[in-house]
C-alpha cells in the first residue's frame, strides 16, 4: 500500500531555516518545562476539611459549616468590653457601630477617602467590628485602629501605582504558572505597614472587646473562610505576623490575575496545604453569617443596645455601559463583570435583610455614578487620587448614607443630599447588666 521511502527525493533547496522545523519542538518543550505548574502539598481531603488546623487557636471560622465558634467569640468580646467599662466606672452600655468594607481593587481609594473625610468631619465612630474583603481587607486593619492610621490609607491609595502592586509575567509563565502577575510588590507593601507594633495595637483593642475579621476563599473547598485577625494579633505566636500578612495577601489575590496563597495546615495528623484566594470570589462584602441572630444573642447575654452598620461599597451601584465587540473574549469578560456586579448587589440585600431582622441600623456608601473618570491602567495613580478625593469630599460634608440597598424602594442613583452631620443621633444608652 505504501511506496518505499527510497522512491521519493526532496527537490526543495536546503536553507538555513530548514533545521528549525526539527528544533522548534525541542525549544517549546524546554520552555514549557521551565514554566512547569507550581507544586503543592495535597489538599485537605473533603472528609477532614472541618478538622483543618492552622496552628493558632481561634484564628478562623468555617462559617458555612458551623457558626457557633464565631458566636461564642462575639459573646466573649462583649464580656471583655463589659469588664472594661465596669472597671472604668461606666454604668451604661453605649451604642455600637460596625463597619464592612467591600472589595473593588483600585476603587478601594473611595473607601479610604470616605474614612479620612469622616475623620475630618468629626463624626467617625470607633467600630466594635470591622470586616474586609480584597481591597477592603487591606483597608480594614487601619480603619479598625482609627484616625491615627489615616495617613497610611492616604499614602497607600493616593501614592502607590501599578508597580507597587504587581509585576506582569510573560505569557508562558502566566499560562503555565499560577497567575498572570507576580504580587511580590504587594507583599512588600503589606510587610512595610504590618509589623509587630501594628499587631500589638490590634491586640490591645481585642482586649477591649473589639473584633477585626477578614474573608478569603478556600479554592479547594469553594467555601468562605473568616479570619479573626484580632485573635491572630493577640496570640503572641511567633508565626502571627507572617500569618496576618499572608491572610491580607490572600484576600486580595484575584484568581488567575494574582497568585493564590498557600497555607500549611494539619488534619488527622497529616500535613496538607490549602489554596486561598480573593474573598470576593464568594462575596463582595460581609458582616456576620445569617445563622447568628444578633438580636437574640444580645438579649441572651443582656447586651441589648443600639447597633449601627456602615457598609462601604468600593464600586458603583449602576452598571457601566459598554459597546461590546462581537468576539469571544470581550463577551466572556462582560459576562463575568455582570456576575460580579449582581453578586455585589445581592450581598447588600442579604446584609440588609439580616440587619432588618436583628434591628441593626443599615447605612450604605458607594461610588456615585457621576464619577466616570477613565483609567489608563489598573492602579492608575491619577485615577485613585481623583476617586479618593470624591470619597473624602462626600464624607467631609456629612456623608449621605443610603438607608436601603439599591432599588429597594427607589431607582438606583447617586446618594441623597446630606441631611445631617453624617450620622443619625443614637437612641439613649442602655444600662449595663449587673
Amino acid at each position: 500500500m505504501f511506496a518505499p521511502v527510497a522512491r521519493y527525493r526532496r527537490t526543495e533547496p536546503v536553507t538555513p531555516w530548514r533545521g528549525l522545523r526539527w528544533a522548534a519542538p525541542l525549544v517549546l518543550s524546554a520552555a514549557l518545562g521551565a514554566c512547569a505548574t507550581p507544586g503543592r502539598l495535597p489538599a485537605v481531603p473533603a472528609g477532614l476539611a472541618a478538622q483543618s488546623d492552622i496552628g493558632i487557636p481561634d484564628a478562623r471560622y468555617l462559617v458555612t459549616r458551623d457558626s457557633s465558634a464565631m458566636a461564642e467569640e462575639a459573646r466573649e468580646a462583649y464580656r471583655r468590653e463589659a469588664a472594661g467599662l465596669a472597671a472604668a466606672g461606666v454604668t451604661t452600655l453605649p451604642p455600637v457601630s460596625y463597619l464592612a468594607i467591600s472589595g473593588g481593587g483600585d476603587d478601594g481609594a473611595f473607601g479610604a477617602g470616605v474614612l479620612v473625610g469622616w475623620t475630618e468631619a468629626g463624626t467617625r465612630p470607633e467600630f466594635k467590628l470591622v470586616t474586609g474583603i480584597s481591597t477592603g481587607a487591606l483597608i480594614a486593619p487601619f480603619a479598625f485602629l482609627g484616625p491615627r492610621y489615616d495617613n497610611v490609607l492616604r499614602a497607600v491609595y493616593t501614592q502607590t501605582s501599578q508597580a507597587d502592586i504587581f509585576k506582569p509575567r510573560n505569557l508562558l509563565s502566566g499560562v503555565f504558572g499560577d497567575a498572570l502577575s507576580d504580587t511580590s510588590p504587594l507583599r512588600g507593601l503589606i510587610g512595610r505597614y504590618v509589623d509587630r507594633q501594628l499587631l500589638d495595637a490590634i491586640a490591645a483593642e481585642y482586649a477591649k472587646g473589639r473584633l477585626l475579621f477578614v474573608g478569603t476563599t478556600n479554592l479547594d473547598t469553594l467555601e468562605p473562610v473568616v479570619w479573626n485577625m484580632t485573635a491572630i494579633a493577640a496570640s503572641k505566636d511567633p508565626r502571627a505576623i507572617d500569618l496576618f500578612r499572608r491572610v491580607l495577601l490572600a484576600s486580595s489575590a484575584i484568581p488567575a490575575a494574582f497568585p493564590p496563597v498557600m497555607f500549611d495546615v494539619e488534619a488527622g495528623g497529616t500535613k496538607y496545604q490549602e489554596m486561598h484566594a480573593d474573598g470576593g470570589a464568594i462575596s463582595q462584602v460581609f458582616v456576620y453569617p445569617p445563622s447568628i441572630n444578633l438580636g437574640v444573642e444580645g438579649a441572651a447575654i443582656g447586651a441589648d443596645r443600639h447597633r449601627a452598620l456602615y457598609v462601604i461599597r468600593n464600586a458603583r451601584l449602576d452598571a457601566d455601559w459598554a459597546d461590546v465587540r462581537r468576539q469571544t473574549l470581550p463577551i466572556a469578560t462582560r459576562a463575568v463583570l455582570s456576575l460580579m456586579q449582581t453578586q455585589g448587589v445581592g450581598d447588600l440585600y442579604r446584609i440588609f435583610a439580616v440587619a432588618q431582622r436583628d434591628h441593626v441600623e443599615f447605612n450604605l456608601a458607594y461610588v456615585p455614578r457621576t464619577f466616570t473618570m477613565p483609567k489608563a491602567k489598573q492602579f492608575d495613580r491619577t485615577y485613585m487620587q481623583a476617586l479618593f478625593a470624591v470619597g473624602r469630599d462626600l464624607a467631609v460634608h456629612g456623608y449621605p448614607w443610603a438607608r436601603e440597598p439599591p432599588g429597594y424602594s427607589a431607582p438606583i442613583g447617586d446618594p441623597p443630599k446630606p441631611t445631617s452631620a453624617g450620622r443619625d443621633p443614637a437612641p439613649g444608652d442602655r444600662a449595663l447588666p449587673r
